[in-house]
């Protein structure tokens, strides 16, 4: 791992605004986000796979009156997230470090609002089929998350993907 990334990963530590272990909400926030780290009622906006939190930042800054947790698996892209976040001052967009394959062990029942897939990886290779994001088995756990009648919005640039989701 280069210096640089090294000092993103400890960076994203230290960030208020990135969850991930060892932080005590990490291993709480189930059915907590409202309450315990956004103290509102607003609605609750995920994106899946944000990277550096760009879209995330964006939604959040463009609707102030929704709660936005972009989520993914790397580090030092959510650290990037998590100071740009500081530098605008938002304090409806949190990043949360995590793997979506257990996102029903972060998101209680009915708890989120929408859910935005943006530009994921389209893995065209059919043995990559079950990492593709609208695989069913990641649908079948965003049905559980999702309020009745919440939102999944897909944006991608892979015709393929497209028509596979």
């Amino acid at each position: 791992m280069s210096r640089r990334k090294s000092v993103k990963y400890q960076l994203a530590t230290e960030l208020e605004n990135v969850i991930q272990r060892p932080k005590d909400f990490f291993d709480h926030c189930k059915g907590k986000w409202k309450s315990v780290y956004f103290k509102n009622d607003n609605p609750i906006v995920l994106e899946l796979g944000c990277g550096k939190g760009e879209y995330s930042i964006g939604l959040a800054q463009e609707f102030p009156q929704k709660n936005f947790i972009g989520i993914d698996v790397k580090g030092d892209r959510l650290a990037s997230a998590g100071v740009l976040a500081n530098k605008l001052d938002l304090k409806n967009v949190v990043f949360l470090r995590m793997q979506i394959q257990f996102i029903l062990d972060f998101f209680d029942e009915n708890e989120v609002d929408e859910i935005w897939i943006t530009f994921p990886d389209p893995r065209p290779r059919d043995r990559d089929e079950k990492k593709r994001l609208t695989f069913p088995f990641f649908l079948e756990r965003y049905k559980v998350i999702l309020k009745p009648k919440g939102l999944v919005h897909l944006k991608t640039d892979s015709d393929s993907l497209f028509e596979y989701s």
